[in-house]
Parts: C-alpha cells; structure tokens; sequence
C-alpha cells in the first residue's frame, strides 16, 4: 500500500483476536484499484497477537491499541476519531476479504448518488464463493432483521443497485457526516444489531442507503465469535429489543407492538429448541433492565425525526416470510 497523507477515504477494521483473518484482509485492501486511502486497525486488547507488526509491514495501517475490549461498536467510533479528514468512511472486518474494485466501486457509487448517505455490498460467504452471505440487510415492522439473500446461490441473488434498509457493517461505507450528525454507533450495544440501529437513526435523520452489487467481499460470516454463540445470540437478542424501542416511532411502535411481542415469543422458542434457553432468557431480562436508558435515548432520537412515517414503512419489511 502506499503512503498516504489527509485522504478522502479511510477504513476502519475492529480486530479482536482474529488470528489470521487480519492479514488476509489487510492483504486484499494492499491489492485495491483505489489507492489513495488510510487503514485504521483498532485491536480490542487482543491476546493472540495478531495485531503485532502491522503498522511496519503496510505503510499506510494506523495501529489503535483500545486497551481493553471495547466491542465493535465503541471500537469504530473510535476508529472514527483517528480517521484525520476522511469524508468518506468504510467498515470492514477482519474477516471480509475485499475485492480489488471494492472500494472504488463505493466511492463511485457514492459520488455518483450524492442522495445516499451509506452504502452496501455483495457479500459472499469465503470458503463457498458460489453463495451469498448478504447483499443488504431488512428490517422487519417486527424488529427483526436479517442479511437478504442470505444462504441462496450467487445467481440467484440480487445483482442489481438499489435502495435497502441498512448495509451490514461487516463491509460498508459511511458519509463521515452522516455518521457524525448521529453521534456514531450505539455503544451500549458493543455488538451485534449495532448497525442497524445505526441505519435505523440515520434513516429517522432523511438519511437514505444504497446497495452496490458491484462492491464484494468474501466474508468468513461470524468467523471469529460464531454466528449461533452464546455471545451472539445474548447480544443480538438483546439489542434486538433496544433496536425497536429506542427508534420506532411512536404511532408505528404501537401498531407494531404486537409482532414485536410475537418476535421475542418466537426467538425464545427458537433458541430453546437449539438449548439456549438460558441464554436468550438472560437477554431479554437485561433488555428489559436496560429500557430506562434506551428510553432517555429515544427520547433524543426521536426528536431528531426528519421523515414521516409512511418514508419509514416503505424500506421496511412487513411480510411473512423472509426475502
């Protein structure tokens, strides 16, 4: 990679632990069209040492030791903090390997559609290239969300550009002032629903998404924690919850009340019947414990609404099945 100053673009990766992913993904970006961008790597007190000599082996890496384990959320804000003045701000994980056009074709897209303020990619799962992992993320009326086209042969996927509700912020890219008009991620969350809930604020704001097929990377998928942990689904289950309290407009929150009940019935079925009981009952206790801050924060966010409620209901999904 070559040496950069003050550049347009920088991009963020929150590592923890993940072994060798981290080179392999700072490989792939030392390959990218695009060659005028920084990498800012925040390591979460990894124990591993898969953050050691990166700053020496690739000239353009900015190494952040956050001390401790700040979890992805509050780990790229702050990214954020040391991306100098960057207007445009990729995520990335350390398990996403990059393309070589991946982030020229998102900063066309993004040149291009000045109405969109962030961008998704075409994800495919790593180790089997012929299948998606997510090309945009939908946000049910429900409070449920899900990766679209996650699992279905590439083919059959969507290959065409348009609006969706949320990227999946394991690739994705940010106008730096979006992300600042909202205060960043949700650092309550440290991970998991973080970043739709982020998408679900700057939506509140009149800020709109895009999906850029064109933009790929091959994801491991929850390579370093496990999609189906106890880690994962504690946290998803949890921030599930604080994700439709916290940003739901109120004549919407009630219409929608009910499913979102039925939701949380389900899950819970759900996880038991794969033995997490005991995990998913603990989350949604603490999402319950928490409300009283998240309810101070809707507060915030939703006197900073933009649109109405009929902008909002048109990129969410209010179908049975998922797409």
């Amino acid at each position: 990679m070559a040496a950069s100053g003050d550049l347009g673009v920088a991009v963020l990766i929150v590592n923890y632990n993940s072994g060798k992913y981290l080179r392999r993904a700072l490989e792939a970006l030392s390959h990218q069209t695009l060659r005028d961008f920084r990498v800012i790597v925040v390591d979460n007190a990894s124990s591993d040492g898969s953050e050691e000599g990166l700053e020496g082996r690739y000239s353009n890496v900015k190494l952040v030791r956050a001390g401790r384990n700040l979890g992805f959320a509050a780990g790229n804000n702050l990214g954020l903090e040391h991306a100098g003045a960057a207007d445009w701000i990729a995520l990335l994980n350390p398990d996403a390997f990059a393309e070589p056009d991946w982030l020229e074709n998102l900063l066309l897209a993004a040149y291009a559609n000045p109405q969109f303020s962030f961008f998704g990619c075409r994800m495919l799962l790593a180790d089997m290239p012929d299948v998606l992992d997510g090309t945009g993320d939908v946000y049910h009326v429900s409070g449920m969300a899900w990766r679209r086209d996650h699992g279905r042969r590439a083919e059959r996927g969507v290959s065409k550009p348009g609006e969706i509700f949320s990227p999946c912020a394991a690739a994705a890219l940010y106008s730096r002032a979006a992300l600042e008009e909202v205060r960043g991620f949700d650092e309550g969350y440290f991970c998991y629903f973080e970043d739709v809930d982020l998408a679900f604020r700057l939506r509140l704001r009149g800020r709109r998404c895009r999906y850029v097929p064109d933009a790929v990377v091959h994801h491991v998928s929850s390579g370093i924690v496990g999609r189906r942990s106890d880690f994962a689904t504690y946290h998803g289950h949890r921030n599930m919850v604080w994700t439709y309290v916290k940003n739901m407009p109120l004549g919407l929150f009630w219409l929608f009340l009910p499913l979102h009940l039925l939701a949380n019935l389900a899950s819970i079925a759900v996880c038991a019947a794969r033995g997490q009981l005991g995990v998913v009952l603990r989350a949604k206790r603490d999402a319950l414990c928490g409300l009283r801050d998240v309810m101070r924060r809707r507060r915030e966010v939703q006197a900073a609404r933009k649109i109405g409620m009929s902008d909002l209901l048109a990129v969410m999904n209010a179908g049975l099945f998922r797409r």
